[in-house]
């Protein structure tokens, strides 16, 4: 099932799920009780947004060995994870603002995991029972500010550095070898496999639930390979993972 949130022309925000002729709504949420309307609203009487309003974002950073090349530092012993706030989340085809603050914006195409239910101290065998699904993320990033500050809060933190979407994807092996790629103006700049990862999301989701309990909703970006590069206003920026479809978002101004 491809899980979406969804903006009608009444200006009614509602979840739903993808089908042939449209969008089907639904009453009440995925991560709690939800049940099928009889209304399929059509693709273009819609307009999506994040598909998930996360209390929290959990990064990982380095996660793919040709990243860490490309930064010129090591792979982690284990997971390195930093918070993105909720306030940074947008959704497809909403836009990236280049803040004032900084000279140099990047993106960072991710796989998302979504929290299905309540998560903490969870063993990796069991992670699939809490994970909802799937959906694509980029992690934007002021890699000036991240260099100048020596943390990264700041650096990942502004409004609209985190775009989730279209959807969530509940039937996805992310264990399967898919591709993800990121282009700009049709220029492909990143190209990975998500067998690549260090950590596979099971692992992730042990290790993160160790130290802080996952909530519903909330989302795990599992890190981005090699090709990470700039963003300016005017840019079309595009994340694709085989699967999961496209995230769509335009570089605007402050």
């Amino acid at each position: 099932m491809k899980i979406v949130r969804t903006r009608t022309q009444k200006d009614d925000i509602t979840y739903g799920a993808v089908e042939a002729e449209g969008i089907r709504l639904y009453r009440g949420t995925p991560f709690v009780a939800w049940e099928p309307t009889e209304v399929v609203v059509p693709f273009d009487d819609t307009s999506l947004l994040s598909p998930s309003i996360p209390t929290k974002v959990v990064a990982i950073g380095r996660n793919y060995g040709s990243h860490a090349a490309e930064r010129q530092v090591e792979v982690p012993d284990e997971p390195l994870i930093f918070i993105k706030p909720s306030t940074s989340v947008i959704g497809h085809a909403a836009g990236v603002r280049i803040p004032p603050h900084s000279e140099q914006v990047e993106h960072e195409a991710e796989l998302a995991v979504v929290i299905g239910k309540v998560t903490r101290n969870v063993a990796v065998e069991d992670a699939a029972q809490h994970i909802l699904g799937y959906t694509i993320g980029q992690d934007i990033t002021a890699r000036d500010l991240q260099r100048r500050d020596g943390q990264w809060a700041r650096a990942k933190g502004f409004d609209t550095f985190c775009p989730l979407g279209p959807a969530i994807e509940t039937e996805f092996d992310p264990l399967e070898g898919q591709g993800l790629y990121c282009r700009v103006n049709g220029e492909l700049r990143q190209e990975g496999l998500l067998s690549e990862m260090v950590f596979g999301p099971g692992e992730l989701v042990a290790y993160i639930s160790g130290v802080m309990t996952l909530l519903p909703g909330d989302v795990i970006l599992t890190g981005t390979p090699d090709g990470v590069g700039p963003l300016a206003e005017g840019d079309l920026l595009e994340t694709e993972i085989d699967g999961l479809g496209i995230l769509r978002n335009p570089i605007v101004g402050p």
